[in-house]
């Protein structure tokens, strides 16, 4: 669930703020009986991704949260995308639930986990809600 919000959020600022989600990394952080998060930070030294404008991110980090949400309920590919089983045999996607190149699959250089183990439905609820998100409609 964490590492499909990653990418949403990696999506939602590089949108928003004009990073090329490329300069954007995830690192996932999940500690049983101690917390759970996520961090988002540049992986170039060039102009494209500096300290300064990911503190103004982190301002508005509310903002980027609410709109990441958003966009993980419809993927371009709905409803194919949200109706992907992983123990389908003729697609041969065993390690993706809902995610695609049109939601959730994101640069490779962004990705610590080789973008596996991807699924908006864990997240979101999508067009075909199976309601095991963990952020609900609200």
């Amino acid at each position: 669930m964490l590492h499909s919000f990653a990418h949403l959020l990696v999506t939602s600022v590089s949108l928003e703020c004009g990073y090329p989600a490329s300069s954007i990394r995830e690192r996932i952080y999940a500690i049983p009986d101690v917390g759970y998060g996520v961090l988002l930070f540049t992986g170039t030294s060039d102009a494209e991704g500096t300290l300064g404008g990911l503190v103004q991110v982190g301002r508005r980090i509310h903002e980027h949260i609410r709109t990441a949400l958003n966009m993980g309920e419809l993927c371009s590919n709905d409803p194919v995308c949200a109706q992907h089983d992983p123990a389908n045999q003729h697609e041969r996607r065993y390690l993706h639930g809902a995610a695609c190149h049109g939601c959730l699959l994101i640069s490779e250089t962004s990705c610590e986990q080789h973008k596996e183990f991807l699924d908006r439905a864990l997240v979101v609820p999508t067009v075909d809600s199976l309601g095991i998100e963990f952020f609900g409609r609200s």
